[in-house]
């Protein structure tokens, strides 16, 4: 079956289930395009969790549809494809965390939203890379944190915060292959464009002791998440942008600012797991109703408090 017709038949299939389909901003770009929603994995979990409908497919990793089946517990989320996982989330299970816990027994534990349910029901709060500078600081100042899994935003967090964190040695792979050599060559080849970089990236640290330097200008050099560099892309007066996250990305900042131009800052940026979601997985996954996620309601209830308390911090 070609693409027109999957579509045509997806499209048939959502209308016949009531279903939302939402897709992550590193989906593949016929995923994205047939979505209901595109966002981030939080963002994702909010829109399944207000909408009306019963029926939520989710096209990301697992670890994302777990959270919207923590934010919806009434609902039946499926993923279309059950190996569709997470390198950063796969780096600490809550055996591990337990063990850093009890190294560290009057640590706060700050998680990633990049992790398990089960890691999550271990933590005291979690963070997005959009607050995670808000929920370290307010935390007690008197408060060890131990951050965790992502070893490259939480150096980032910690010079932001001058916080003494006890930062946990994961990583995305996708993000960690990012050197400093490769932002300094891109922007010596491109000076004119403004650089958005994921705090995930491996090179997070270096960049901000080039800023500081003056190796790499200040005012073109901008540290955000997905949703941020979609939403600084959008309000920009500038027309070139160099992009240091996942590629999947450049699809949604191409469509939402078609005469602006975007370059990946590595082309083998590419998550294997993310682009594991086809359109044929995601037909077959309305038709038969696979495959379903669901959080054990224990671990669920667990989860939700780090969640609730990342949200009182009010970003």
């Amino acid at each position: 079956m070609d693409d027109k017709k999957l579509i045509k038949e997806i499209k048939k299939w959502r209308k016949k289930r009531g279903a939302l389909i939402l897709a992550h901003n590193y989906q593949i770009p016929a995923i994205q395009d047939i979505a209901n929603f595109v966002g981030d994995s939080l963002e994702l979990s909010k829109q399944a969790a207000k909408s009306s409908k019963e029926l939520i497919i989710f096209c990301g990793v697992h670890f994302m549809a777990e959270s919207a089946a923590i934010f919806s517990p009434e609902k039946t989320v499926l993923i279309p494809d059950l190996n569709a996982g997470c390198s950063l989330a796969a780096s600490i299970d809550a055996e591990e965390l337990r063990h850093w816990k009890a190294k560290y027994p009057d640590a706060v534990v700050v998680s990633y939203v990049n992790t398990t349910a089960e890691v999550k029901a271990e933590s005291d709060y979690c963070c997005t890379s959009t607050n995670a500078i808000a929920v370290v600081n307010a935390i007690p100042k008197d408060k060890r944190i131990l951050f965790v899994p992502d070893m490259f935003l939480g150096a980032f967090v910690q010079k932001k915060t001058g916080r003494d964190l006890i930062i946990y040695p994961g990583e995305c792979h996708v993000h960690a292959r990012v050197r400093p050599e490769d932002v300094l060559n891109k922007m010596k080849d491109s000076p004119e464009a403004d650089f958005l970089i994921h705090p995930e990236c491996g090179c997070v640290s270096n960049c901000m002791h080039y800023v500081a330097n003056g190796d790499i200008p200040a005012d073109k050099t901008h540290i955000l998440s997905t949703g941020g560099m979609l939403k600084y892309a959008k309000q920009s007066k500038k027309s070139d942008f160099i992009v240091a996250t996942e590629t999947g990305i450049i699809h949604q900042l191409k469509k939402q600012n078609p005469k602006k131009n975007f370059a990946p800052l590595r082309d083998d940026m590419v998550c294997q797991f993310m682009k594991m979601i086809t359109l044929p997985k995601l037909l077959n996954s309305l038709v038969n109703l696979e495959f379903e996620v669901k959080v054990p309601k224990n671990i669920a209830e667990k989860a939700r408090i780090p969640i609730e308390r990342m949200f009182s911090v009010g970003t």
